[in-house]
């Protein structure tokens, strides 16, 4: 049996094989899956390798969901794990590795003062619109 916090890179490393495959980085993916079951058998392998292309095809044609999906590899990944503890750097590698493209949203605020037009945030002052009176 696992430890949670080896449940909890499992389920992490998931999440990020469906950032990647949602991507169209099936091919960054696919070297580091490789990576991951090459510590087991050449079958097991073949068989990951197999599971992320029909994953990659299921999600483009939406015959499948993106909660199947990571739930499906969180439980591959969890039971290779079990078998093999020593490809828990590989999976951790995985679960901190981010898909290169991914946007970033950067949250802060606004606070602006006097006329004008002023995009998002707090506005205090008129706004003057060419023949009309200000409030």
């Amino acid at each position: 049996m696992l430890d949670a916090a080896a449940v909890a890179v499992s389920t992490g490393a998931a999440s990020n094989v469906l950032a990647y495959l949602l991507q169209g980085r099936i091919d960054a993916l696919r070297t580091r899956v490789s990576a991951i079951f090459q510590r087991g058998t050449a079958q097991e392998e073949s068989d990951a390798l197999r599971v992320l292309e029909e994953h990659a095809e299921a999600l483009a044609q939406r015959r499948t969901t993106e909660a199947e999906v990571a739930a499906q590899w969180s439980s591959m990944l969890t039971a290779f794990l079990t078998v093999y503890p020593e490809a828990r750097a590989d999976i951790e590698e995985l679960r901190s590795s981010v898909p290169s493209g991914t946007k970033t949203v950067h949250i802060g605020s606004q606070h602006n003062h006097g006329r004008g037009t002023f995009i998002g945030g707090d506005n205090h002052g008129t706004i003057r619109v060419e023949g009309q009176e200000e409030r």
